[in-house]
């Protein structure tokens, strides 16, 4: 495995359909909670998104984006990859969002901010380096969004991403621009 810092090309990342945690309001970073009835819409109308000729997919290993690629992608293969997994948050799982701690800080049994920046880093460069002229579409988290907004965009983690909305990293030099497709 050889380091990246920077990803080669343009990718696209989307976050999973709307699950039942998200419509709670629950913590579900490394707990594998189903898609709710409209997270299983929102990805279902994923498939008629127009994408270039050639694209890749690839998915985080929880059942929430599986669940979204075999509904926005369907007939299409996709790869797991175990760095686009969500973060842990420890005892924080499960709880609601308004006790989640600060990012930065490493909650009890979980994952630690820069263990989980180095891990999407790396991911995300294999990813890319690995599609070769077809375009990375990544079905992920809000965190793996999140970490790609700090390491490639604009330095911070930003709004919590939507739901079912493909983003698109385009390349500009040394950054990447955000936009929603």
């Amino acid at each position: 495995m050889t380091e990246c810092f920077f990803p080669a090309r343009d990718f696209c990342l989307i976050r999973h359909g709307e699950t039942t945690a998200n419509a709670n309001q629950i913590i579900a970073g490394v707990t594998d909670v189903p898609l709710s009835p409209l997270g299983r819409r929102q990805a279902q109308a994923l498939a008629d998104q127009a994408w270039p000729d050639r694209i890749a997919v690839f998915a985080s290993p929880m059942a929430r984006a599986q669940d979204t690629c075999k509904l926005a992608f369907p007939g299409r293969g996709f790869v797991l990859n175990d760095g686009l997994r969500e973060r842990n948050w420890g005892v924080f799982e499960g709880c609601p969002i308004g006790v989640q701690p600060p990012r930065k800080d490493t909650p009890e049994g979980g994952e630690s901010w820069p263990a989980m920046l180095a891990r999407v880093q790396q991911a995300i460069c294999e990813i890319c380096s690995a599609s070769e002229d077809a375009l990375p579409v990544l079905v992920c988290h809000s965190g793996i969004i999140r970490v790609a907004r700090v390491l490639w965009g604009k330095g911070c983690v930003g709004d919590r991403p939507p739901n079912a909305t493909p983003i698109l990293f385009e390349k500009h030099g040394h950054h990447f621009e955000e936009k929603q497709l």
